[in-house]
């Protein structure tokens, strides 16, 4: 076996243990989220359009500070919120 290809391999490993871990984190999340909803008594509690920009700056200058591009970032963040936004607006007619 070539030995860029065994070290694309063993960075493939690295990004497979990293999305087991990722997994596990969504899982909890979810766990959270479906507490919070249980909790809110408006559909309207749904989205704090507050809270999300204010997440969304500093995952920016997170991303920024650690020298990561913030449009993958924000895309990913934005990608969870909104995700996340639609489970609940889903769940919430049904209580």
């Amino acid at each position: 076996m070539l030995k860029h290809t065994k070290k694309l391999i063993i960075a493939r490993n690295h990004i497979d243990s990293i999305d087991k871990k990722l997994f596990n984190l969504i899982k909890k999340r979810t766990n959270i989220i479906k507490r919070m909803l249980k909790l809110k008594k408006n559909k309207n509690q749904i989205v704090d359009t507050k809270r999300i920009n204010e997440i969304l700056r500093n995952i920016k200058k997170k991303s920024i500070k650690n020298n990561i591009d913030p449009n993958i970032t924000l895309q990913i963040w934005r990608s969870i919120i909104s995700a996340y936004v639609k489970y609940q607006k889903k769940k919430f007619r049904k209580k």
